[in-house]
């Protein structure tokens, strides 16, 4: 299952509104067969990785992170179904279908054509792996992760604004993989106007995993509305690429198509306003072992109305350290 989860990763943000799935079959100790949710959708993980396996699925386990899915569509024949015909021993899920087209359904099938299911194998890890698709099918929106880079007093620029660069190479390099990771990045106008980000993969391999982005802003949404029908070319705003897709609130990333994955990179304004529309459940925090006194901070006023309530409210899940800076991980308990 760890290996099916992994597999699942290489489709992250890459396969809305499609969940992320990986498969492993494995046969008399040997894997004949994997696979992982294709760009755009399909194929299906179990359908790449039968069509690997072949005659070997016959008698074999498959291991999958996601309940194979019980209903047809347009562009594909419903995984349950695959595997009924393909007559494995065993399927080894993580994670029931949380869609109401599946939702148990997926397991059923399967039991009532004479296969072994077992169920809640890896539960969490397979959930991180997925957790834009989850997100989206139980809070109706994408999965929000925040990304800050600040000094070890919580400053992310001096007093000029100044900002580049505060961590080193290696962790620049983490944040891109982080981009290649999600299906829209989002920066404030403030951001935008002061560096001019490119918001791309620099990446070797991975330059084509650059996501969508967005622009939070009031007045440029306004605008955008007025002449552009809510979209404004990079060229309008001043520098040279692309357009944004621009939002006027945070909350109106509900109703982004095809998005599962938001990355959230700053500045301060944007970081608090999603933070305090309790829209981030993800939080990167690079430190750099440097100190900048005064400067401008992180974050600013996120809604707190006093200390208890900001307790209890993340969870320490991974650390890591790039060069000299290390990175922790925060999931936000629901």
């Amino acid at each position: 299952m760890a290996a099916a989860i992994a597999l699942s990763e290489r489709g992250r943000g890459r396969t809305a509104p499609n969940p992320n799935v990986g498969c492993v079959i494995v046969k008399h100790g040997r894997v004949v067969g994997r696979g992982w949710t294709q760009p755009g959708g399909r194929p299906h993980a179990e359908a790449v990785a039968l069509e690997q396996a072949g005659a070997s699925a016959l008698g074999a386990t498959a291991y999958v992170t996601l309940e194979p899915c019980a209903h047809h569509g347009a562009r594909g024949p419903a995984c349950a179904d695959l595997l009924v015909a393909a007559r494995p021993a065993r399927v080894v899920a993580a994670i029931t279908d949380p869609d109401p087209r599946t939702a148990g359904q997926g397991f059923a099938r399967l039991r009532a054509a004479g296969i072994a299911v077992t169920e809640g194998i890896l539960v969490e890890p397979a959930r991180r792996a997925m957790a834009g698709f989850l997100t989206r099918q139980t809070l109706g929106r994408p999965h929000v992760t925040l990304k800050l880079a600040t000094s070890l007093d919580g400053k992310i620029a001096l007093p000029s604004g100044e900002s580049r660069w505060i961590t080193g190479p290696e962790a620049r390099a983490h944040a891109h993989l982080e981009r290649a990771r999600a299906d829209a990045i989002l920066v404030g106008r403030g951001t935008h106007d002061a560096d001019t980000p490119r918001l791309d993969v620099r990446l070797p391999g991975l330059e084509d995993r650059a996501p969508a982005r967005l622009l939070l802003s009031r007045s440029f949404a306004a605008q955008a509305s007025a002449e552009h029908p809510a979209l404004i070319t990079e060229m309008l705003l001043g520098g040279g690429g692309g357009g944004y897709l621009v939002l006027s609130a945070p909350d109106q990333i509900t109703a982004l198509p095809r998005t599962d994955h938001v990355l959230v990179e700053g500045g301060a304004g944007v970081a608090s306003s999603f933070l305090a529309a309790d829209l981030v459940d993800r939080l990167l925090l690079y430190r750099a072992p440097i100190l900048i006194g005064e400067g401008r901070a992180a974050i600013g006023d996120i809604g707190l109305g006093q200390l208890s309530e900001a307790h209890g409210r993340w969870a320490l899940t991974d650390t890591r350290t790039f060069g000299i800076d290390p990175l922790e991980i925060y999931e936000r308990r629901r």
